[in-house]
């Protein structure tokens, strides 16, 4: 269980960190994709978009 926190956590950073780039192609404006500011920063929480490429993964993964 902590192994997918992890996972989840860091896929997080991730997206937070390619916010431009994935907002030129779609993604992170999808229902269930969150941003707020606390403390002064603005945070990403792309949850839909997790989900949805976490999907296209795993179809990739079932192919191979």
């Amino acid at each position: 269980m902590i192994r997918w926190l992890i996972v989840f956590l860091l896929a997080c950073l991730l997206f937070n960190g390619l916010k431009d780039w994935l907002a030129r192609i779609g993604l992170g404006r999808l229902p269930g994709d969150f941003s707020f500011r606390l403390g002064g920063r603005q945070w990403f929480v792309p949850l839909a978009s997790c989900l949805l490429l976490s999907l296209a993964a795993m179809a990739i993964g079932a192919f191979l």
